[in-house]
């Protein structure tokens, strides 16, 4: 039975994703090749998943597997790169064949569902925790960041937002959601979908855009500050399952992380495009949620209004 990390890599993760013209060299040497096409740049993000911390321990191999790809997918979305290859490192506390079929069937899935291949990477022996490094390309100078926010833009939201929250709580037993609901958040919580529908989108029409990972008040944040400006925000805009409204639990949908729903963004003159967008995709609809302003950051709730500048999102080592 295969149980050092070279015959781990020969036996579960060679040949991950569909080969990619633009791999001159893949995995079995010290680094991978790549050759990138005249008229475009590279786009590269990284992020890692430890158990415990960015899922519950318990959690199916395979919802790792997906969840590792999908949240380093959401970044290049939100920077309107399409993606084409990844990197992985994996920290595995023994050898447990079971857990890493699984795992590399779920990878492997994933990789063939968004068209992205594996390249290379590292298996160590330690506390359980997946590394992926994924690259992308975008058109020249054709990337979106969290920059370029200017007053009078519409602040936009791919989505619902706090399912994944939801999902969290319930597992934590901090909160008991209808079963139907509870499936579907542990669903948003362990397999998210990043929102590569909106590549295109976002590189015509988007000013700023960033993937809620943290959530929507920290992350929208993050624009804000790169931007120099601020927002003001409705609270019942905020597209969200219905029993959040019923219950006023929109802290889920500002402060919960791991929504990878797209915030961005955009001109008023493309107003047009986002009621276009919608009548088109109506199961994938954005929502305008507020505007960009010169200063501070405020959520309406009802008549009042509730500055949000001193609430970030989730964040490391606080």
């Amino acid at each position: 039975m295969a149980q050092d990390e070279f015959s781990i890599i020969r036996q579960y993760f060679h040949d991950v994703g569909p080969e990619c013209a633009d791999v001159r060299l893949g995995i079995g040497d010290d680094a991978a090749v790549i050759a990138v096409p005249d008229g475009m740049q590279l786009a590269v993000s990284i992020d890692t998943l430890i158990s415990g911390v960015h899922f519950p321990p318990d959690t199916a191999a395979a919802d790792v597997a997906a969840k590792a790809l999908a949240v380093n997918l959401s970044d290049l979305a939100a920077m309107a790169a399409t993606p084409s290859w990844f990197l992985l490192s994996i920290s595995l506390p023994g050898f447990d064949a079971d857990w890493l079929q699984q795992f590399s069937d779920g990878l492997r899935r994933s990789a063939e569902r968004y068209d992205v291949q594996l390249i290379g990477g590292d298996t160590c022996r330690g506390q359980l925790s997946i590394t992926v490094q994924i690259a992308g390309l975008v058109p020249a100078d054709g990337y979106v960041s969290r920059a370029g926010a200017s007053v009078g833009d519409l602040v936009l939201v791919s989505g619902q937002l706090g399912n994944a929250g939801l999902g969290l709580a319930h597992l934590q037993g901090s909160l008991e959601l209808p079963e139907e609901l509870a499936s579907r958040c542990v669903r948003a919580l362990n397999r998210p979908q990043p929102r590569l529908d909106l590549v295109d989108f976002l590189r015509n029409f988007a000013s700023a855009a960033i993937d809620i990972s943290d959530g929507l008040q920290g992350d929208l944040g993050h624009i804000l500050e790169a931007s120099g400006c601020g927002a003001r925000i409705e609270q019942g805009a905020l597209p969200v399952d219905p029993w959040i409204e019923q219950h006023d639990l929109y802290r889920y949908a500002l402060a919960s992380g791991d929504d990878y729903q797209i915030c961005c963004t955009l001109a008023p003159r493309h107003r047009g495009e986002v009621e276009n967008w919608n009548s088109q995709y109506p199961e994938r609809s954005l929502t305008i949620i507020g505007e960009v302003v010169d200063s501070g950051f405020l959520l309406r709730v009802g008549d009042e209004w509730i500055d949000l500048g001193n609430h970030g999102g989730f964040r490391h080592f606080e």
